[in-house]
Parts: structure tokens; C-alpha cells; sequence
């Protein structure tokens, strides 16, 4: 199979022609290629070279950039060249010595061939390499094959070396939406999840949700595979039922996929990852509270105070995948407050403006409303079915008119202020300024000159 070179960056087809005179060879490799083949976009480009040592590789790349021999160890250079990233390897040889992700011992052998190099990939249509300039297509592992059957297979017995294949397994079967061989299902489940660090698993985790159109697959694939024992907050939600009036589709966990799956859909790149991953990882938590509140009571299934109850375990999820303290904080008040826009739309006769404004401090109402909509979504009731949710337009309104959709409400009065009227330092202040806030989330004190001239009469008495 050949490829057309004008895909190339012509520097790179300068370089390849370079190698190639200096008797030695270079392949496109990994995942460019596998996304070419799917005509997916392609970034950065991933090469390998062969039958040049490091210095002669260096001699020819250094006319194009300047090298970075940060990975020169494991025989890595890379490079930017015209606003364009390229990383430049050698193949080599790995051998497993001791458990966990170190426990390998990693030689750059430039003398290798393809074949043998390629190998060690995880799965086949990672294997494959298109050899520049001639823009050919190396398949040894039959790669294109199941790139077309859309399946997920291993290389060979060195998959089970890595226990992050599963997870890698997971979340391209997600992304690519790939069924997984069934050979390769069986060494999934015996993989060591264990000898992970977080970071590998989170970034796992974050590929999932982040890059899937519907993560639900991944999720399903974990239970399939039994991975889910790895992760009992979600292996927990299982077979949990609920009241079918409200949720028709099934158990919690069922209602967890469809909720996680409408999270995707309101993903947006201007977000950020950071905003990106509290939706996904909010929507993905929820209802972690609801294995240990669900009870049934005269004649339902009911989850009483499931939202509070789920803080608990979403912590003890969440900080075995990351020390990000400010994301957990911002997941745990999505899952505590998910209800909040409901309950607060169903009493909307009764709300005073003083329960918005105290949401708005304990979470980004807007950012809110989204997990709260993903939840309503992931339902098989007609509102769901109609998109229709209410309760998340009416408190987005509600908070533009009190000004606290894009701003946390903040206290009029300041100590600076009551400092200069003659209050000295210490606790009357503190206490002083809890007790005009309070007033001002009532709507009692309508701006700063009324904070301030409730606190002369305070401090006067």
C-alpha cells in the first residue's frame, strides 16, 4: 500500500532523504499513522529510525533545528522544526525485571528491523509504520486489517508486560468506538491495575473522557473485563435500583452511562481541560451516594440524601486518580449540589433570592447546570426524551438577574471600612462582617452604602 507524500511536511522529506543517504532508514510510526488510515486529524509525527547511531542522526537533524537529547537515553530526540513538533526515536528492546511501570529494563538498538521492533506495540494497528520517502505501508501484525473489522488486538504475549494496556484497551475502544478480540479481553482481566501510579491511571481516565464521543463504551468494556473491581465506587452501582417512574432505563448504573454520554455532549474546547474534566468527572460521580442510601419504602425504591452522600465515596475515587485538590473540591460540590437546580425549580414559589446567592458560593451555578442537565438527560422519561429541562433555564435566569451566574456574591462591607470608623482589630469584626453578609444574601442590604451605613448604626449603639 503507498501513500501519498504530500501529506509530509517537505523539511521532513528533506530529512528522510538525508537518513536514507547516510544508510539508514526512517518510518512514521503509532498512532499517525492509525489516524491517517482513519482519516483522522494527525499532530505531532512520531518516527523511528534505523541503522544510523545517535550522533549521525544528530549531525543531519541539527542542520534543520536545535536537537533536544532530553529522552537521549531512551533514544529520543526532539524537535520543532518551523512550529512543527517531531519526536525522533530509535527502536529498542525492553525487558520486564521487576513489577510496575519502572520495572523495565529499556535498550535503544538502532540495528533492529521493523518487524521486530514493532513487535512490542500494544496493539496491531499501533504497529503499523510507513517507511519516507517512499511512502510505504509496513504490516507485519496485520494492523490495516483490523483497523477496517474495527477491532482492538494485541501485538503479542509482551502486551501483558504493561498493566496500563487494559485501560489503554478501554479508552480506544471508547474513542475509536472498536470492539476488543477476544484474546485480548482475557489478557485485560489478568493485568495487575495495582501496580499503577494515579498518573498513569488518571491520564487514562482523562483520554476517556475527555477524547470519546460516548465514554459509556469504556465504562462498559471495564465491566465486561472485570476491571471495574479496581474501582469499587463504580463496580458499586450495579444492579442499584430506582423508582421506574423517574428512571425507566434501569439501574444506576445504566442511568450513569447515559449520564456520563450526555456530559460529552456539552464538552467544549474554549472550556479548558480543567472545566472539561470537572463536567465529565462530575457527571461520572453523581450518583455515588446512592449505593449506600437506597432503600425501598412504601412501595419504592428512594435514595435519600444521596447528593450529600456521595461525597464520600467520590473523594476516595477521585484521590486514588489525582492530587489536582482544587478539582476534587469543584467534582465533590457538582455531586453534592447536582439536585439543587431541580429542587430548587420544583419550590420555585417559595425560593427567596438568599438560597440562589448561597448555591452560587458553594458552586459555578452555570457550570452547575450543566451536570445537572446531563443528569436530567440520562434518563428515559419524556421530559428527558424531549430535552427538555426546565429547572436548569429557570436558575441560569434567576442567577443572571441577581448577578451571581458569572461571580460568587462577595461582602459589601470590608474590614478596611469598619477599621476606619474606629473598630479595632479581632473577632467583633470578622463577626460583624459574617452578620452583614448574611443580611446581603437576604436582599437586606441592597449594595455597599447600605452595608456601610448598617454598620455605623452597629458600631454606634
Amino acid at each position: 500500500m503507498k501513500i501519498s507524500s504530500e501529506i509530509l511536511p517537505g523539511r521532513l522529506l528533506e530529512i528522510s532523504e538525508e537518513i536514507r543517504r547516510a544508510g539508514g532508514s526512517i518510518y512514521l510510526v503509532g498512532g499517525w499513522v492509525r489516524d491517517l488510515l482513519m482519516d483522522r486529524p494527525c499532530h505531532d509525527y512520531d518516527l523511528e529510525v534505523y541503522g544510523l547511531d545517535m550522533e549521525k542522526l544528530f549531525n543531519i537533524l541539527v542542520k534543520y533545528a536545535k536537537p533536544n537529547l532530553v529522552g537521549k537515553a531512551f533514544g529520543i530526540i526532539t524537535m520543532n522544526i518551523e512550529g512543527v513538533d517531531f519526536d525522533f526515536a530509535f527502536p529498542r528492546t525492553e525487558n520486564k525485571i521487576a513489577p510496575g511501570h519502572k520495572g523495565f529494563s529499556v535498550t535503544p538498538d538502532p540495528l533492529l528491523d521493523f518487524k521486530t521492533a514493532s513487535s512490542r506495540r500494544d496493539f496491531t494497528v499501533n504497529s503499523m509504520g510507513i517507511l519516507i520517502p517512499e511512502m510505504e505501508l509496513a504490516d507485519f501484525h496485520g494492523g490495516h486489517r483490523d483497523l477496517e473489522a474495527k477491532v482492538l488486538r494485541h501485538v503479542s504475549p509482551a502486551f501483558s508486560e504493561d498493566p496500563l494496556r487494559a485501560l489503554r484497551a478501554v479508552q480506544f475502544a471508547a474513542r475509536f468506538e472498536f470492539e476488543i478480540a477476544p484474546e485480548t479481553q482475557e489478557l485485560c482481566r489478568k493485568l495487575p491495575l495495582g501496580e499503577l501510579p494515579m498518573e498513569r491511571l488518571y491520564g487514562e481516565f482523562k483520554k476517556l473522557l475527555l477524547k470519546a464521543r460516548r465514554p459509556s463504551i469504556g465504562l462498559e468494556w471495564m465491566r465486561k473485563m472485570g476491571l471495574l473491581a479496581h474501582f469499587p465506587e463504580l463496580q458499586a452501582l450495579i444492579g442499584v435500583q430506582q423508582d421506574p417512574e423517574w428512571h425507566p432505563e434501569g439501574d444506576v448504573w445504566t442511568h450513569n452511562n447515559m449520564v456520563i454520554d450526555e456530559a460529552a455532549k456539552q464538552r467544549r474546547e474554549e472550556y479548558g481541560e480543567f472545566e472539561n474534566m470537572a463536567l465529565m468527572l462530575g457527571a461520572l460521580c453523581h450518583d455515588f451516594g446512592k449505593p449506600v442510601s437506597t432503600v425501598f419504602s412504601d412501595g419504592r425504591w428512594r435514595s435519600p440524601a444521596h447528593d450529600v452522600r456521595g461525597e464520600g465515596p467520590t473523594r476516595a475515587f477521585l484521590q486514588r486518580l489525582t492530587r489536582e485538590a482544587a478539582l476534587v473540591e469543584t467534582v465533590v460540590a457538582y455531586v453534592r449540589e447536582h439536585l439543587k437546580p431541580a429542587m430548587l425549580y420544583k419550590a420555585r414559589a417559595d425560593v427567596k433570592p438568599g438560597a440562589i446567592r448561597r448555591l452560587a458560593l458553594r458552586a459555578d451555578i452555570e457550570k452547575l447546570v450543566r451536570v445537572a442537565r446531563a443528569d436530567h438527560f440520562g434518563r428515559t422519561t419524556p421530559d428527558a426524551l424531549a430535552r427538555q429541562f426546565p429547572a436548569g433555564e429557570w436558575l441560569l435566569e434567576q442567577s443572571r438577574l441577581l448577578n451571581v451566574l458569572e461571580q460568587k456574591p462577595k461582602p459589601y462591607l470590608t474590614g478596611k471600612f469598619l477599621l476606619s470608623i474606629g473598630m479595632k482589630p479581632g473577632p467583633d469584626l470578622g463577626r460583624l462582617i459574617a452578620e452583614s453578609f448574611e443580611l446581603q444574601l437576604e436582599g437586606e442590604l441592597a449594595d455597599e452604602a447600605a452595608a456601610q451605613a448598617w454598620a455605623r448604626n452597629r458600631t454606634a449603639v
